[in-house]
């Protein structure tokens, strides 16, 4: 049997019985009900699907005539499996998950929270649930919760149900028993064990938000960013705390805080906080433990604390570095463009001169943002203006004095009396993204580059520029080495995907064969947001139709695409490549969108119209609500053109009457002879007639 097709007896049952599906004879006409009969030899098709394509290749006994082009390769391989197996039949397969369920310790006479088991059918036949109940242990601990799952219920090929338990002890230490869920599958009934534990007296339990915590680098001498450990009691009693103190080498660099008290007790199912903060002496890396003691049943909490002391350094860049304006027209107005200033250091930047000498052409213009100083992460403008009043080169210098080291930004500049370009963006301060989920990437931003001069510009560079350039992309329709035209202009468009949380800056340069240099600061926030997981189960994961011939009826397979999470999952498009597509029916899931509900499964049924010749493969990409998650099946499948069979000679068949012939259109050559017969026979009775009338 070819290894491509995993081989379905029971489909291999009802195309034998029925015929195929196209319509037309069934095998039973010639071969009868049992295969097992072995009549005409059938039994040599058992499990050999090759044998069954070779029969009618031949076109023995008249089966090619019957049966060519009538089934795929894949009902060709079912058919040889019946064959193989005439006593199949269709049944249920029951199973449960999980096969246990264990229960936390709970006060006697109280009710634990619902735990859930699934049963599944994998079977081919409806699965009957009979019964559910209780049985065997201390049975009256455990209580059936409801769930899906009930008793008359029957669960169709591939669905599920649920159970529900819950555990209410009414005697201290271990309990145990088990739900027996009887059904018409093997063995008549599944078991899941339960257990659990009794607790004399109600007991705190304690359970905190984070196990450690890290304040990355903090300034030395200055307080840190306060951090906070939330406490809930997960048990049934008052939680009270013996003490929260701190341990280690460089406890004392720590502070606490918050609503936690050994003073106070937190109520069965409360919270309360406990905050942290650093303050680092010295440079380097430091490192404590937050010790929290309490009643609880499952022990004491020690959560670890780390960070790093950094001496006081003030930082500070300019974006651009160098500033040009290229070639400007004599006489033309006044030419605008911003330098910014970043403190990159991790204190504050004192400005106390920002000036510019050099050129009188070059000046600092009005509504600069700059003041006396500048907090750790932020920026400002300065805003430089040229003025292309006499025709030649022209150059000056920003100089910056601060508390860090000096910094100074080349400007040059080129007054002409020829025809030039004068490259204007869209943008003239900081394009400020959203707060942007790592690895997620934000809407982009568009910028437009205009050519606002008589004569065309011809784009020599466009890059983005700073460390952490990785967090943004480039795109649009500026690209290097392209020109653009007076009155004309292009996009460059800017997205923001942090690779890790924090505050991110990169700088987009644009250079003209002018000269010209502009730029645009990004920036932008990843924050760390954890992602819920969305799990769908698919079976099967891939499929192959087999060979199935164009222009015949389209083909179908059932995908269970199953939930087994504890919320919906919000399904909201399959997306098909190929010769594929989506049937909804009244066993199928609904049409695209729609939620699958927890712990539920249905089945997408995808069709194959056989197209062009020759290999059809394709995919189905079903995407959720959680864009960053999609799930495919592969699908695969040959088309092959139709094959008229080439009859020769005269192949005997029956035209009716109820007996064999050779004649193909009703013109029978032996009809001549037994009418010539019949006519003798007339003439020898009516003769045999006359001679008895004769004798008497």
């Amino acid at each position: 049997m070819s290894a491509a097709y995993a081989a379905d007896a029971l489909n291999g049952k009802s195309l034998y019985l029925n015929g195929p599906v196209s319509g037309g004879t069934s095998c039973t006409a010639c071969h009868g009900a049992s295969p097992a009969n072995n009549v005409n030899g059938i039994l040599r098709g058992a499990n050999n699907p090759t044998e069954i394509s070779n029969a009618w290749a031949q076109n023995k006994g008249g089966m090619g005539t019957l049966y060519n082009n009538k089934f795929s390769q894949a009902e060709i391989a079912d058919l040889a499996a019946f064959i193989g197996n005439p006593s199949v039949a269709a049944g249920p397969i029951a199973s449960v998950s999980p096969a246990s369920l264990s229960f936390n310790g709970t006060t006697i006479g109280q009710t634990s929270t619902a735990l859930s088991t699934t049963v599944s059918n994998t079977g081919s036949a409806a699965l009957n649930i009979t019964a559910i109940a209780l049985t065997g242990g201390s049975s009256g601990d455990f209580s059936l919760a409801g769930g899906s799952c009930a008793a008359g219920a029957a669960l169709a090929p591939a669905a599920t149900c649920t159970v529900l338990a819950t555990f209410k002890p009414t005697a201290q230490g271990t309990r145990s028993s088990s739900i027996s869920i009887s059904h018409n599958a093997t063995g008549g009934s599944s078991l899941v064990s339960l257990s659990g534990t009794g607790n004399a007296a109600a007991q705190a339990g304690v359970a905190v938000s984070a196990t450690s915590l890290n304040f990355g680098s903090v300034l030395v001498n200055a307080a840190s960013a306060a951090q906070t450990i939330t406490i809930t009691n997960s048990g049934q009693a008052a939680l009270n705390f013996s003490s929260i103190g701190l341990t280690g080498t460089n406890a004392a660099i720590f502070a606490l805080g918050g609503s936690c008290s050994t003073q106070t007790a937190v109520a069965a199912g409360g919270q309360c906080t406990v905050t942290v903060q650093a303050t680092p002496a010295t440079a380097g890396a430091f490192a404590a433990a937050l010790n929290i003691a309490s009643n609880a049943s499952n022990g004491s909490v020690v959560v670890s604390l780390a960070g790093s002391g950094a001496a006081a350094t003030p930082a500070i860049s300019a974006t651009p570095s160098v500033l040009a304006f290229g070639a400007q027209t004599v006489g033309g107005n006044p030419v605008t463009q911003q330098i910014s200033l970043s403190n990159t250091g991790n204190v504050a930047l004192t400005l106390s001169s920002v000036k510019v000498s050099g050129s009188s052409a070059i000046v600092i213009g009005t509504g600069g943002t700059c003041g006396s100083s500048l907090a750790v992460g932020a920026s400002c403008n300065v805003p430089v203006v040229f003025t292309p009043a006499t025709e030649g080169d022209a150059s000056a210098s920003l100089a910056v004095t601060s508390n860090a080291a000096a910094l100074q930004v080349a400007i040059t500049g080129t007054a002409t009396s020829k025809a030039v370009a004068k490259p204007v963006l869209s943008d003239t301060g900081t394009v400020q993204f959203t707060d942007t989920q790592v690895g997620v990437s934000s809407v982009k931003h568009t910028t437009t580059l205009s050519n606002t001069g008589t004569a065309a510009l011809k784009i020599t560079s466009l890059v983005l520029n700073g460390s952490q350039l990785n967090d943004f992309s480039l795109a649009g329709t500026c690209a290097v080495n392209g020109t653009v035209s007076p009155a004309a202009s292009c996009t460059i468009d800017t997205t923001f995907k942090p690779t890790s949380a924090g505050s991110k800056t990169a700088d987009v340069l644009v250079v003209t064969d002018g000269g010209a240099q502009l730029s645009v600061r990004l920036a932008g926030t990843g924050v760390a947001i954890p992602v819920k997981t969305v799990t769908l189960n698919i079976n099967p994961q891939s499929f192959d139709f087999g060979s199935a011939t164009i222009g015949s009826a389209s083909l179908v397979k059932r995908f269970t695409l199953s939930n087994p999470s504890t919320s919906a999952i919000a399904l909201t498009n399959a997306a098909f490549t190929g010769p594929y597509a989506a049937v909804v029916d009244s066993a199928s899931c609904p049409r695209f969108p729609f939620s699958l509900q927890a712990n539920t499964s249905c089945e997408l049924v995808v069709s194959y119209t056989p197209a062009n010749a020759g290999a059809n493969n394709g995919s189905v990409v079903i995407s959720s609500s959680d864009t960053t998650t999609t799930w495919s099946i592969s699908l695969a499948a040959t088309a092959v053109t139709a094959t008229v069979p080439v009859v020769t000679g005269n192949v005997p068949r029956n035209e009716g009457g109820g007996g064999c012939s050779v004649a193909r259109d009703g013109n029978d050559p032996m009809l001549p002879v037994l009418v010539m017969l019949a006519a003798a026979v007339i003439v020898w009775r009516r003769r045999q007639a006359r001679q008895g009338a004769t004798q008497k």
